[in-house]
């Protein structure tokens, strides 16, 4: 007897546990397509990517010049001139890497101007989800752009546009 009360107990648990727990989608893309911040945002670090693009390019255009003139005049260098030729190569090759790190790497400009200017909306967009859970009473929220697991969900779990609205962007 005391073992059927004690497996009710348990699975009355279980099952109240597990009915309590309520779960939403929010597809962040879509968020963030719709507030006109992150679009100019974009469109800035767009404009400033092919900017700096741009300087790479010359540079390493400069240093594909370099390389065939000395492939063309090569046979009439001595070879201290093929050297001083060889280091200049190397040396605007070297300048062309370390530009484009600079700009493009991983701690590179790009990266910090990004940084600078998403994070902002990021922490909006993240302070609207958690509002909306916690008006609503959600344990989890997913996000359904970054997740390729979900192959379907029902459009009333969706809280994208209660976000849009807690951010003052009704859809």
């Amino acid at each position: 007897m005391k073992k059927i009360a004690l497996i009710l107990t348990v699975i009355f648990a279980a099952a109240f546990g597990a009915s309590a727990q309520k779960f939403a989608l929010v597809d962040m893309e879509y968020v963030l397509q719709n507030i006109p911040a992150y679009e100019i945002a974009n469109q800035q670090l767009d404009q400033l990517s092919q900017r700096w693009q741009k300087e790479v390019d010359q540079l390493s255009q400069q240093a594909a010049d370099l390389y065939k003139d000395y492939r063309a005049n090569m046979v009439f260098l001595t070879d201290d001139q093929k050297k001083k030729k060889e280091e200049e190569i190397t040396a605007k090759e070297k300048e062309t890497a370390e530009l484009r790190n600079k700009y493009f790497g991983p701690e590179g400009d790009l990266f910090k101007f990004r940084q600078q200017l998403m994070q902002p909306i990021q922490d909006d967009v993240y302070n609207a989800v958690k509002a909306v859970s916690e008006e609503r009473g959600y344990q989890c929220i997913f996000d359904r752009a970054s997740s390729a697991d979900i192959i379907f969900a029902s459009p009333r779990i969706d809280i994208s546009n209660e976000v849009l609205a807690k951010l003052g962007f009704s859809k």
